[in-house]
Formats: C-alpha cells, sequence, structure tokens
C-alpha cells in the first residue's frame, strides 16, 4: 500500500510540473522571430526613405507607336496587293498597284502637248531672222526714199527761180514739183512699211514668249501626269509591319481610302498617364522599370523621355469646361512619354497596346553621381 501511494504522488506531481515548461519553448520561439520582424521592418523602413518614397507607379500605361495609314493619292481599280497581313515591309518596297492605263494615257497627251509647243517655239524662232532682214530692207528702202525726197526738193528750190524769171518752162517746173511730192510719199510710205516690220518683230517675240509659256504650261502637265502614273504604285514611306489590310484585288480606291496600316514596330514607345501630383520630381533621362502584362516574369528598363505638354483632358474631343455649374475636383493626368530599352528579339514581342505598370526612379540625379563615385573610391 505505502508504494502505491508514492507511485500516485509521484505521478501526481509530474503532472503538476509540466505545464510550467511550455511558456519557456514559446518565448524561445518568439524571440528570434520578433527580432527577424523587427529588422525586416527596419529594412523596409529604411529602403522605403531611401528608395520606395521616390518610386512612382502606374499602370495606367500603353505601348504607342507612331504607324502610318497607307492610302492612294490617285483614284483606281486596285490590280495587285503586293504584301500580306502582319508582313514585315521596308521603306520603298510595293504595297499595292492600281490600274494606270489613264494616266498613262494623260502622260502621253501632254507629252504631245510638249512637242506641239516646242514646234511653235521653233516656227518663231525661225521667223525673227526673216523679220531682221526685212527690217533691214525696210531701212534701205527708207533710206533711198529719203535720198530720193531730198534731191527732188533741191530739184524744185533749184528750177522755181529759174521759172519764174522764164529761164525755164513752167512744165519742167511742174514735172520737178510732182517727182518732189512723189518723193515724199514714198517716203512716208517707206518710214510705215518699216514701222510695220518692226512692229511685226515685236509680234514675233510675243508670240515666242507666248509659245515659251505654253510649253511650260505643257510641262507642267506632263509631271503631274508622270506623278499621277506614280502614284498608282504605292510603296513604304516606313520599316515596319502590316497590319488592319482591307485592300483587295478589283476593289475601286478613291484618294484617301484606308487600305492598310504600316506599324513601326521597331520604333515602338510608351505612354504612361501619370496623375499630376507623382510627376512633380519627374524630369526627362530618370530610369524606369516597366513590366509588361503580356511578358509574365520579364522586366524591361527604359527612359523618361518628355512630358505631354498638357494633361490629356486637354486633348480630348470634349474638353472639359470647368467654369460653368457645380464644380468637382478630380485628379487629372499627364502623359508621359518612355523610351523603351530592349534587345531586337524582346522588341519582337511588344506590339502597340499591351498594358504595363511603369515604376520611375524620381531620385535626384545628385544621389546617383554621389553613389557612383563613393562606389570608384571604394574600388
Amino acid at each position: 500500500m505505502p508504494t502505491t501511494t508514492g507511485s500516485a504522488s509521484d505521478a501526481d506531481a509530474s503532472k503538476g510540473a509540466a505545464p510550467p515548461a511550455r511558456p519557456s519553448k514559446i518565448r524561445r520561439f518568439l524571440m528570434p522571430a520578433g527580432v527577424v520582424l523587427a529588422i525586416a521592418a527596419v529594412l523596409a523602413l529604411a529602403y522605403w526613405w531611401l528608395v520606395g518614397r521616390f518610386i512612382q507607379s502606374t499602370d495606367d500605361a500603353y505601348l504607342q507607336a507612331d504607324s502610318v495609314t497607307v492610302a492612294p493619292k490617285v483614284s483606281g481599280y486596285v490590280t495587285d496587293v503586293y504584301v500580306g497581313d502582319n508582313v514585315p515591309v521596308k521603306v520603298g518596297d510595293p504595297l499595292v498597284r492600281l490600274d494606270s492605263r489613264q494616266y498613262q494615257a494623260a502622260l502621253d497627251q501632254a507629252q504631245a502637248t510638249i512637242d506641239a509647243r516646242k514646234a511653235d517655239i521653233l516656227r518663231a524662232q525661225a521667223g525673227v531672222p526673216q523679220q531682221r532682214a526685212a527690217i533691214e530692207q525696210a531701212k534701205a528702202q527708207q533710206q533711198v526714199a529719203a535720198v530720193n525726197s531730198r534731191h527732188a526738193e533741191d530739184e524744185v528750190r533749184r528750177y522755181g527761180p529759174l521759172a519764174t524769171t522764164g529761164a525755164e518752162s513752167g512744165d519742167q517746173l511742174s514735172v520737178l514739183t510732182t517727182n518732189r511730192d512723189q518723193a515724199r510719199a514714198t517716203l512716208t510710205a517707206d518710214a510705215a512699211a518699216l514701222d510695220q516690220a518692226q512692229a511685226r518683230m515685236a509680234d514675233l517675240n510675243a508670240q515666242l514668249m507666248q509659245a515659251q509659256a505654253q510649253l511650260e504650261v505643257a510641262q507642267a502637265s506632263a509631271r503631274q501626269a508622270q506623278l499621277d502614273m506614280q502614284d498608282t504604285l504605292i510603296r513604304s514611306s516606313l520599316a515596319g509591319r502590316i497590319g488592319d489590310r482591307t485592300v483587295r484585288v478589283g476593289q475601286y480606291a478613291q484618294p484617301g481610302t484606308r487600305m492598310m496600316t504600316v506599324v513601326p514596330v521597331q520604333s515602338i514607345y510608351l505612354t504612361a498617364n501619370f496623375k499630376e501630383t507623382q510627376v512633380g520630381r519627374m524630369r526627362a533621362g530618370q530610369r524606369a522599370s516597366l513590366h509588361v502584362d503580356a511578358l509574365a516574369g520579364a522586366d524591361l528598363h527604359g527612359v523618361v523621355d518628355s512630358f505631354a505638354p498638357g494633361t490629356g483632358s486637354q486633348f480630348a474631343l470634349l474638353p472639359p469646361e470647368n467654369a460653368t455649374g457645380n464644380f468637382t475636383k478630380i485628379v487629372q493626368r499627364v502623359p508621359v512619354r518612355i523610351r523603351i530599352d530592349a534587345d531586337a528579339n524582346t522588341r519582337k514581342l511588344l506590339v502597340p497596346g499591351l498594358s504595363v505598370t511603369v515604376d520611375v526612379d524620381t531620385r535626384p540625379a545628385h544621389d546617383d553621381q554621389s553613389a557612383t563615385t563613393a562606389g570608384n573610391s571604394h574600388g
């Protein structure tokens, strides 16, 4: 019996002594965990103070490219389409050809007009030397007539006194007077002929200038016809990839008809719309981290390139008018253009319209420079 009682007492004692050991084990576990959490909190606070508070983020960002819409300058039926959907093209590559027969006919007609105007110029130029000879002949005839007129005048003056005294007959004086009047009339006629020849020369010069002007008009028409002829073959004005192709063979195209779009995927950039409260410390040249939704796990880098000259609402189709009615302040967003730093293989995966999350480091440049200088000194 005493042995049994002792055993029961020992069991009760052991049961009563076990609980005090638990708090010591929990404390031994919580103390290191608390230290780790405290260190993590301090590190997080330090990171926020040194870096995090300078990072401005937004998910209102999309990839963009300066795409070009391909449209014809002239009208006509589509005879050939040289590119397919989503294919790459280079500058100058042919895209679409229109029916060029009517423009070829207009070009031939303009060329024929040029030939006719050149013939008019040659005819006018050929008449100039001939008319110059006619002017010289008229001058010579006028000089002869002037000599004859003076001779006739002298004869009348010489025989006039003799006829008065009776030394010469009146018939002879009458003949001389008649010759004088005829010489005067001939001189007047030759002077008029010279004036006419000179006027004809001026008319020929005017005809020559008119023919030259008509030639210039014909040449301008030919150049326009040549341009229309060349515009029937539509070429790519930049390198990129074909998208939104709607043109088909046999389609009638008017000037300005949308046929396709050339997207310069090699020159893609990012437009991030930051809140106005985020751009106060942003400057061109600051680094940015890019997270493209379509490329999970791939982080890209970029550089702030420029800022829009106004908020997005200022360029909307219907800008807000805040001076009327009740006013509710709305935080505006400023488009920020970011240049993407990526290799060629990554750029092949980027297309306009993809969503991006952007983190811009707005720390002052002197911080980076000081850190660089410190690193160089330690090295």
